[in-house]
């Protein structure tokens, strides 16, 4: 097991309730990895889980894709802060004013708190095929194009970093800032299925594309023995 590349790993707790997302989180527990708190997991069982997984010594990734009108994303990121958790993401499609709102909010609240969260962006779902893009969404630029866009608009409004597919990972990482996170879901390892991810890598490709963290659900989640998944993402 290779603890420096675990730390780069979020796994996503995408579970409905308490006690699975708790017996995935013991199996991982001193691993190194990060662990994401979905809208699925936080719906059935709030804030609750979050205090519980963090008290295990997990970072936490909020995964709430919050998009509002600014002042709504303003107060919702004061109250996500008081929760301890590590990271949190705005949709970029919510807009300049939002994003920097957002990421204002977020560092006022944490000044107050151990820590600040970073505030990374979503820019398109990495369920999204580049036909869905332009024929169901409309948008006629390029999907890399498009992402590059929105990960420029974040970078301004003060973002720590976007949510991406690790296809556009090469793009984003030569034209933003080098410490400019790259969060990569949509990480199947060789021997995993793609399943209903449409833009997808291996941990090997999405690291060397540039990415910074690598979301990994189902392969882990839905494993047998989820430690031993784990160490076995970065098998060929």
């Amino acid at each position: 097991m290779d603890a420096a590349l675990n730390k780069k790993i979020i796994v996503a707790l995408d579970v409905p309730g308490r006690a699975e997302a708790l017996t995935l989180a013991k199996a991982l527990q001193g691993s190194g990895c990060w662990l994401k708190v979905g809208m699925e997991l936080y719906a059935y069982t709030g804030p609750v889980m979050i205090q519980e997984l963090k008290e295990m010594g997990f970072p936490i990734f909020l995964d709430l894709k919050l998009h509002d009108i600014p002042t709504t994303v303003e107060r919702a990121m004061r109250g996500f802060v008081q929760y301890g958790v590590d990271m949190i993401n705005v949709h970029c499609s919510g807009g300049y004013e939002m994003m920097a709102r957002a990421v204002q909010a977020v560092r006022e609240a944490g000044s107050k708190q151990k820590s600040v969260p970073k505030v990374i962006g979503v820019t398109v779902l990495t369920s999204i095929s580049e036909n869905q893009f332009r024929q169901e969404l409309g948008v006629q630029r390029k999907l890399p194009e498009h992402v590059l866009a929105l990960a420029k608009i974040a970078e301004k409004a003060g973002l720590d970093g976007v949510v991406a597919s690790a296809m556009e990972a090469k793009v984003l990482r030569r034209n933003t800032e080098p410490g400019f996170l790259i969060v990569t879901p949509g990480i199947r390892p060789a021997w995993s299925e793609a399943q209903d991810q449409a833009r997808v890598l291996t941990p090997d490709e999405a690291l060397a594309a540039g990415s910074s963290f690598l979301v990994v659900g189902r392969p882990i989640t839905r494993a047998e023995d989820p430690r031993q998944a784990l160490e076995r993402l970065w098998t060929r």
